[in-house]
């Protein structure tokens, strides 16, 4: 393992999407489960203290909602970057803007979208805490959230298998009358 601070990865995918007729990909915004869901996921956070240091979220209406209304949750929300490059993104394209990320920030939230957001945590987990990574690969649902650690100086150093698994959540809000 490299020398450097602990980083962390924290990627959400973002939460219950509605599909109204007639609205592009890009504009669909949160469905009611999602509106309730994204706040659970802001709250499950700060619980197991993953608050970010810095935000990239998509710019798909369905992610940038599911960023206001998870860090919402939060007392002071991190920056933000809203990065067109994390909508529809494969792999290669969410590596490339994970390691562009300033050195000084430790944990970085990626707010996006599947199977994007699936496949990098796959490729980039050479190892899972418990049984993290089988409950991962069995399903990443709508608002999961998985959080990926290493050492290392900066973020160019993340490399596939390089990174250990460590939280994987799924929350879920209430019903709410």
């Amino acid at each position: 393992m490299s020398s450097g601070p602990l980083r962390r990865l924290v990627v959400l995918r973002h939460a219950k999407s509605a599909r109204p007729e007639g609205v592009p990909d890009h504009r669909r915004p949160l469905a009611p489960r999602g509106l309730r869901d994204a706040p659970a996921a802001g709250r499950a956070l700060a619980e197991a203290d993953l608050l970010p240091d810095l935000a990239l979220c998509s710019t798909a209406v369905r992610a940038r909602q599911t960023w206001q209304l998870a860090s919402a949750e939060w007392g002071t929300p991190p920056p933000v970057r809203y990065e067109p490059r994390l909508y529809a993104a494969g792999v290669p394209d969410l590596l490339a803007v994970v390691r562009e990320t300033p050195p000084e920030v430790e944990t970085l939230l990626l707010v996006g979208h599947n199977p994007g957001l699936e496949d990098l945590v796959r490729t980039l987990a050479g190892d899972g805490l418990d049984d993290t990574l089988d409950r991962l690969r069995a399903k990443f649902p709508t608002a999961a959230i998985a959080v990926l650690a290493w050492h290392a100086a900066g973020w160019p150093a993340l490399t596939p298998g390089a990174a250990l698994l460590t939280w994987f959540r799924v929350p879920r809000g209430g019903s709410r009358t």
